[in-house]
């Protein structure tokens, strides 16, 4: 049988405010346990919450940036359960009417050697507090509290079971992870867990309508993590299926060591929380002025800078995508195009998106650290452009300049001059080099003008060994072909 999996996405990702949601106490991760808790926190007698101006913009700002509706109106609720590390034994949530309704989020899929542009849809995103946490080593049989991120201002992200794949799956957190650190409403840490991921995944025969059994894995922290437990999780569920048994609907976790999920409870609807409206907050009301005040000083959009790219620099759609997936590697890309100009926007993008991405990712360093200078690429680019290295030459003066960094903005000319790394473009001396070469390689000209195409590639790969790679290769083809030809 032949089986469809079915994914949907829950994020939380935590504001970059300066204090918590509902009270006044600091959120700056790796403090001393319980230092960051004030008496709202704690959930002691009498204390009220009060709303966090900075979060509910940071909503809007994600909101706007995904084409969704922002509630007029929006609802904070009480979501009921009992745990050590929930003082008030109850969150805050929005559950009814939450304050971002709808919107897309567009995304690059790589599948099959091509690359597609997706996206999926969102149900919604709200507010919400976070809890504190259970900390179960060091203490004897004992489980602490530290309940310095109770209260922490999180944007729950939810969307549609639209994707069908791991690889989908993780190429839409990705691209959600790019928009909200773009956006500077999150600042990404996924280890410290600012960006935590809840995948819910069930299968069905090809060609079924109905949804299959769903379970949700818990707190995914990396993109790495994601992919595994998605497609441990799929294998599990086809295979308990296919030997007779049935998917029971639960919370599971994933073991990174063990590349498994495991159980962790079953899984509670919404009956079970007992939502209602929170007595201590009064609805958020968010007028028009607001929404136009915050909308005016966003910065410009993944989306609004891809067609922008794509009218100004004539970038193909693909290129435009992949530069705008990262707010830092499309800041470095105009800053290569200044400098360089624009004729040289599309072998730019070629560069960022060939050798500058593979070595960034080689190496494990993001774009905003690379050794390698814009404008040091811009001047590469340049001297190509004009002749005085080929592109081979100038993947050997990248490596040089990644290995050594510099700040000298010239740093690719240097390098040419010290290893002697000028194009040879003179006719004089690469006619020398090919009459050579064709009387050293006698029968490679006999197999060519019989017909052997291949014996042309051997004579071009002689002539630029013989010019240690220097000679114009574009020329030194030329010349060649006219030489044969005689």
């Amino acid at each position: 049988m032949q089986w469809e999996v079915v994914i949907g996405m829950e994020t939380h990702a935590q504001l970059t405010t300066q204090s918590k949601i509902f009270s006044g106490a600091p959120i700056a991760f790796g403090a001393a346990a319980n230092t960051q808790a004030c008496p709202v926190d704690l959930a002691l007698p009498g204390v009220l919450p009060v709303m966090n101006k900075g979060a509910v913009e940071r909503a809007i700002q994600f909101g706007l940036a995904v084409g969704a509706t922002i509630a007029p109106q929006s609802v904070f609720a009480r979501k009921n359960y009992f745990y050590p590390d929930l003082p008030k034994g109850y969150q805050i949530s929005q559950f009814e009417i939450p304050v971002v309704q709808g919107g897309t989020v567009a995304f690059v899929l790589e599948k099959d050697g091509k690359a597609e542009l997706r996206s999926v849809q969102l149900t919604r995103a709200h507010l919400e507090e976070d809890a504190g946490k259970s900390l179960h080593e060091d203490y004897h049989g004992m489980t602490g509290i530290d309940l310095n991120r109770a209260g922490t201002p999180l944007l729950e992200i939810v969307t549609e079971p639209d994707m069908r794949s791991a690889a989908e799956a993780v190429a839409y957190a990705k691209a959600l992870h790019a928009l909200v650190t773009w956006l500077g409403v999150c600042d990404g840490n996924m280890q410290e867990g600012s960006f935590r991921c809840d995948a819910n995944v069930s299968v069905r025969p090809v060609g079924q309508q109905e949804y299959g059994t769903r379970c949700e894995i818990k707190n995914l922290n990396s993109f790495r993590f994601l992919e595994e437990a998605i497609n441990y999780e799929v294998r599990r569920q086809i295979e308990l299926i296919e030997d007779g048994g049935r998917v029971v609907q639960e919370t599971r976790l994933y073991d990174p060591d063990k590349k498994e999920t495991r159980s962790m409870r079953s899984k509670e609807e919404a009956q079970d929380y007992r939502y209602f409206p929170d007595p201590d907050l009064p609805p958020l009301v968010i007028a028009q002025e607001w929404i136009a005040r915050v909308k005016a000083a966003m910065p410009e959009l993944p989306g609004a800078m891809r067609e922008r790219f794509i009218q100004d620099f004539a970038l193909p759609e693909y290129d435009a995508a992949v530069l705008t997936q990262s707010k830092a590697m499309a800041a470095y890309f105009e800053a290569v195009v200044t400098k360089a100009g624009r004729e040289q926007a599309k072998p730019a993008a070629n560069w960022l998106m060939g050798d500058v991405a593979s070595t960034l990712n080689r190496e494990g360093v993001e774009i905003s650290a690379s050794p390698v200078k814009a404008e040091q690429l811009a001047l590469l680019l340049q001297r190509i452009a004009d002749g005085t290295i080929s592109n081979k030459i100038a993947k050997e003066i990248f490596a040089a300049m990644w290995a050594a960094p510099s700040d000298d903005a010239a740093a690719a000319d240097a390098i040419i001059e010290a290893k002697g790394l000028k194009q040879i473009s003179d006719t004089g001396a690469l006619e020398k080099i090919v009459d050579d070469v064709l009387a050293a390689n006698a029968k490679s000209v006999e197999e060519f003008r019989a017909g052997k195409e291949k014996a042309f590639n051997a004579l071009i790969g002689q002539a630029m060994k013989a010019s240690r790679g220097k000679a114009n290769p574009a020329q030194l083809t030329e010349l060649l072909k006219k030489k044969l030809a005689g």
